[in-house]
C-alpha cells in the first residue's frame, strides 16, 4: 500500500527520544514486546557504541559531520545540471577558505601530513552532498594527490599552491574511452623532444581520448594526464605529466579539445567531460618525476628497474580513491538504514495482533529480514573500513611504508571497495523499498543517493576487475607457499597474527579443525554461535576454493598463449567468486576485532548477535557450496537459517538503538519521514480512534452485524 499521508516541513516534537539520538522519538515498542515474548534484557549504551562506530579518527569525523550538517554545504533538491555544478564549485571554495583541504599535504603547504584524518574527514561530506564528496576529491584526492605522491619537490612547489587554493581546478586524466580499467594500455604518449626540451601529448586515435573526468567538463585549468612515455625511441610505459588544458577565460589551450559529458544518472554536480590533445608541448619538468625521470639529453632513469612494479607502485601510490568510496559508501547505507528503521518503527500498517491498533512495520518478520541483515553487513563494513584507514594511514605517513605493506594495502583496498559499494546500492534500493512511496519522495533523500553512489561501483576501478586483482593476488600466495608441495597438498596457511596487526598479509587462513555434524538441531546451532566455527567456516571456503581453481590452472602454466588464457578466462567467475570470499572473511575478522573491544556487558550481547547475524548470513547465503563441499549436513544447514530468525527476533527490539549509534542526526539525514513527523501522524490517528471509541459514537462495522447474525 502506497503511504498517501501528506507531507510537510513540520518536525515532530516528540516527547521521548532514544538515548544517543537527541531530538529522535524513541521506536514504538509495544509491537516488538509482542513479537518478542518479552522485552529483551541487554541495553545498549548508544553514546560509547556511537563513539566506537567513529573510528580512530573520531574527533576529526565529528567535525566533518559538524560541517557537513550546514545547510550552505548540502546538496538542494531541484536545481538543474548548471545550478548544480556551480552550487558544488562554491562549496569547494568554502572549503578551501575555512583550511579544511589540506590536511594530508605537507607542512610547508599548510597542511598537517595527516593521510587517515583527511580520509576520514572527506568520506563524511558524502552526508552532505555526493557530488561535493566526489568534485573535492577529484580536486584534492586525484588531481593534488597525483601531483604530491608522483612528483618531487620541484612539481610541489610548482603546481601545490594553486592546486590547494584551487585557483587551478583540475582534472585526473587517466581513464580513456578505449581502456578504462586496463591502464597499461592507454594509448595517449607523450613523446620527449631533446630539442626543445619539452614532452609532445598527443591522442593519436578517439579511443585514447580522456574520458568521465570530473571538473574536465567546465571548471578544469589544467589536468594530470597519464600518458605511454616515449623517449630515444623507447617505450617506458605509463607515466603522469602536469598539463595545462584552459586558460583564464575558460577557453581551452591550443592543442586541447574536449566535449562536456552532460546530465548523467547522478552526481550532476560535477561537470565531467572527455580531453583529447594534439601535439600539445609541456616543459620537460611537467613530468611528475618521483618513479621515473627524463634528463635533457632524454636519457630516462628509474630508482625501479622492474616496468611492471614501476607501473604498479606509481598506481599504488593513488589507493586512496578506494579508501574513501569505501568509507562514502557505507555511510550512505547507514544513513539510507537509519531512515527506513525510524520510518518502519513508526510507520502502522494492518491490525494483524489487534482488534484496534495498526502493527509498526519493524514487527513483520519480512520486514526484520529485509533490514536488519543489511544493518549487520554495514556495521561489519563500519569495523573493517577503520581497519582500512589505519592500514592507509601505516604506508603513506611513513611508518609502515614497506613494500610488503603497500601490496596489502593495495589487495585490501581491491577486496573491500566492491562489497561497500555494491551493498550501498543493494540497502539503498532495499530501503527505498521498505518506506514504500515515502522512500521514493526525493525530500527523503534515498533515490538521490542511490542515483549518486550508482558509478561508485566502476569508479576507481571495475568491482569484478578489481577481485579479479584480489584472485591473482591469493594464487600468487598460494604458489609461493607451495611452489615444492606435491601435487595433493592443501592449501593450508598458518599465519603468524598480532592483536594491532589490520590485515593479516597473506591471502588466506589456516582452518584448525574440521565441521563434524553433531545430528542435534540445538547442538548444531550451539556450535554455528561460536566465533570460532564461523571463522574455521568462512575460512574453510575461501581456502578451498583457492585451492580448486590453483589445481585447475596448475596445467595451464606449459600451454601456449592462447590456450593458457583461455583456461584461465574458463576460471574467472570462480576466482572472482573466492575473492570475494575472501573480502567477506575480512569484514567479518574486523568486525570481531571491533567487539572485542567492547566493554559494557549489554552492549557487547547485542553487538556480538548482530555479528553473529553478520557471520551466519554469509553461511547461508552460501549455503549451496558448504552443502555441496560436504561442510554442511541439511540438518545443520536448517539450523543456519533456523538461528538467523532467532537472531533477527532477538535484535529487533534494539534496531532503532543500533542506527541510532551511527550519530547521524535530522541535520545530516535531511529525510521528512525520519523526523518523527510519521510518528506525530500516527499517535494523532490513534489518539482520534480512541476518543471516538470512549464517546460511544463510533459507527458500528458491517462485520460485526454480520457476525451477530449468524450468532441468532
Amino acid at each position: 500500500m502506497v503511504d498517501t499521508a501528506p507531507r510537510t516541513e513540520k518536525t515532530a516534537k516528540p516527547e521521548a527520544t532514544t538515548p544517543g539520538a537527541e531530538g529522535r522519538p524513541a521506536a514504538s515498542t509495544p509491537g516488538a514486546a509482542r513479537s518478542t515474548g518479552a522485552p529483551a534484557a541487554p541495553k545498549i549504551d548508544t553514546a560509547k557504541l556511537g563513539r566506537q562506530l567513529l573510528g580512530t579518527w573520531a574527533d576529526i569525523r565529528l567535525a566533518a559531520r559538524a560541517r557537513a550538517a550546514r545547510p550552505e554545504l548540502q546538496r538542494v533538491e531541484g536545481l538543474s545540471m548548471a545550478e548544480h555544478r556551480e552550487r558544488v564549485l562554491g562549496q569547494l571554495h568554502i572549503l578551501v577558505g575555512e583550511g579544511a583541504v589540506q590536511r594530508a599535504y605537507p607542512k610547508e603547504f599548510g597542511g598537517s601530513e595527516d593521510q587517515g584524518g583527511n580520509i576520514t574527514a572527506f568520506e563524511e561530506l558524502v552526508v552532505a552532498d555526493p557530488s561535493l564528496q566526489i568534485k573535492a576529491g577529484v580536486q584534492w584526492g586525484l588531481f593534488g594527490s597525483a601531483v604530491l605522491q608522483l612528483g618531487t619537490k620541484r612539481n610541489h612547489d610548482e603546481f601545490l599552491p594553486g592546486i590547494l587554493s584551487l585557483e587551478v581546478p583540475g582534472a585526473f586524466a587517466m581513464t580513456e574511452i578505449g581502456h578504462g580499467s586496463d591502464v597499461a594500455s592507454i594509448g595517449t604518449t607523450a613523446t620527449y623532444d631533446p630539442e626543445t626540451e619539452e614532452f609532445v601529448i598527443h591522442t593519436p586515435f578517439r579511443g585514447a581520448w580522456k574520458e568521465f573526468l570530473g571538473n574536465a567538463g567546465l571548471h578544469g585549468k589544467a589536468a594530470t594526464v597519464f600518458a605511454q612515455l616515449i623517449t630515444n625511441g623507447v617505450n617506458h610505459g605509463v607515466h603522469c605529466f602536469y598539463v595545462p588544458i584552459r586558460d583564464e577565460n575558460g577557453e581551452f589551450l591550443p592543442g586541447v579539445g574536449g566535449v562536456d559529458d552532460g546530465l548523467k544518472g547522478g552526481l550532476n554536480g560535477i561537470d565531467n567531460g572527455r580531453l583529447h590533445f594534439t601535439n600539445v608541448r609541456i616543459p620537460r619538468t611537467n613530468l611528475l618525476n618521483r618513479y621515473g625521470d627524463v634528463a635533457v639529453d632524454g636519457s630516462y632513469t628509474s630508482e625501479i628497474s622492474s616496468p611492471g612494479r614501476r607501473f604498479f607502485t606509481m598506481l599504488g601510490a593513488l589507493v586512496q580513491g578506494r579508501v574513501s568510496l569505501d568509507g562514502a559508501s557505507t555511510a550512505a547505507a547507514a544513513m539510507a538504514l537509519t531512515i527506513a528503521i525510524t520510518y518502519g518503527n513508526q510507520r502502522r500498517q494492518f491490525t494483524a495482533g489487534s482488534d484496534t491498533d495498526e502493527e509498526v512495520l519493524l514487527d513483520y518478520g519480512r520486514h526484520q529480514r529485509r533490514l536488519l541483515p543489511r544493518l549487520a553487513t554495514v556495521y561489519a563494513q563500519t569495523f573493517a573500513h577503520d581497519e582500512f584507514l589505519v592500514k592507509f594511514d601505516g604506508v603513506f605517513s611513513g611508518t609502515k611504508d614497506t613494500e610488503q605493506e603497500r601490496e596489502d594495502l593495495e589487495t585490501m583496498a581491491a577486496a573491500l571497495k566492491p562489497l561497500s559499494t555494491w551493498a550501498a546500492l543493494d540497502i539503498l534500493q532495499e530501503a527505498r523499498e521498505a518506506c514504500g512511496g515515502a522512500g521514493f519522495i526525493a525530500e527523503n533523500r534515498l533515490v538521490g543517493l542511490r542515483q549518486d553512489l550508482d558509478i561508485y561501483v566502476t569508479f576507481e576501478g571495475d568491482n569484478n576487475v578489481l577481485l579479479q586483482l584480489v584472485a591473482k593476488r591469493l594464487l600468487t600466495d598460494y604458489s609461493r607457499q607451495f611452489a615444492k608441495a606435491g601435487p595433493g597438498a592443501m592449501a593450508r596457511y598458518v599465519v603468524s597474527s598480532t592483536a594491532d596487526r589490520a590485515y593479516h598479509g597473506t591471502g588466506l587462513r589456516r582452518l584448525g579443525q574440521t565441521i563434524a555434524d553433531f545430528g542435534s538441531t540445538a547442538r548444531s546451532v550451539s556450535e554455528l554461535r561460536e566465533t570460532e566455527t564461523q571463522h574455521e567456516m568462512l575460512t574453510d571456503r575461501v581456502e578451498a576454493m583457492i585451492a580448486e581453481i590453483a589445481g585447475r590452472l596448475n596445467s595451464a602454466r606449459k600451454l601456449p598463449k592462447a590456450e593458457a588464457a583461455a583456461v584461465f578466462n574458463r576460471n574467472q567467475n570462480a576466482l572472482i567468486e573466492a575473492a570475494r570470499a575472501h573480502a567477506e572473511l575480512l569484514q567479518w575478522e574486523a568486525f570481531t576485532r571491533g567487539l572485542e573491544q567492547i566493554e559494557d556487558e549489554g552492549t557487547k550481547q547485542v553487538v556480538t548477535w548482530v555479528r553473529d547475524l553478520f557471520g551466519l548470513g554469509l553461511i547461508e547465503k552460501h549455503l549451496e557450496w558448504y552443502l555441496i563441499h560436504g561442510r554442511l549436513s541439511p540438518q545443520r544447514a536448517q539450523a543456519v537459517t533456523a538461528y538467523i530468525d532467532r537472531l533477527i527476533e532477538r535484535l529487533r527490539p534494539h534496531a532503532q538503538d543500533l542506527v541510532d549509534a551511527f550519530g547521524y542526526t535530522p541535520e545530516h539525514l535531511r529525510s521528512t519521514i525520519a523526523t518523527g513527523i510519521e510518528l506525530e501522524r500516527q499517535e494523532e490517528a490513534r489518539a482520534y480512534y480512541a476518543d471516538l471509541r470512549a464517546s460511544g459514537k463510533e459507527p458500528v462495522h458491517e462485520k460485526s452485524l454480520a457476525k451477530k447474525g449468524k450468532k441468532k
